[in-house]
């Protein structure tokens, strides 16, 4: 499991609103990487290497089937806000529920 400040309950990378049950999730990507995985901490950003280059929106298809399949949402469900051309992301997440940054930290499938 990340090693992680917590805040509210919740790890500084992430914030849950109970009202609408959605996540904003502050993520720094590594496209090109040997295999998709989470890798920890980089700053307040959870570090997540995918398995895609970064070339023609394919790292960000990547991350968006990533996260809806670990988080067990449909991939309509994933939107990245912001940083869709770079590393530094700001990813929205409907309906996975308040346990889910926790799994997706700790390499849990819900």
């Amino acid at each position: 499991m990340v090693e992680q400040p917590v805040s509210n309950g919740h790890p500084a990378w992430v914030r849950y609103d109970p009202a609408i049950d959605v996540l904003i999730l502050e993520l720094h990507i590594q496209p090109g990487a040997s295999k998709t995985s989470v890798e920890g901490l980089h700053g307040e950003r959870l570090k997540l290497r995918l398995a895609a280059p970064p070339v023609d929106g394919e790292a960000n298809r990547a991350l968006v089937r990533f996260l809806a399949e670990r988080l067990s949402v449909p991939q309509r469900d994933v939107e990245i806000l912001r940083g869709a051309g770079g590393r530094r992301k700001t990813v929205q997440v409907r309906g996975a529920g308040p346990g889910a940054a926790a799994r997706l930290a700790s390499g849990e499938s819900a």
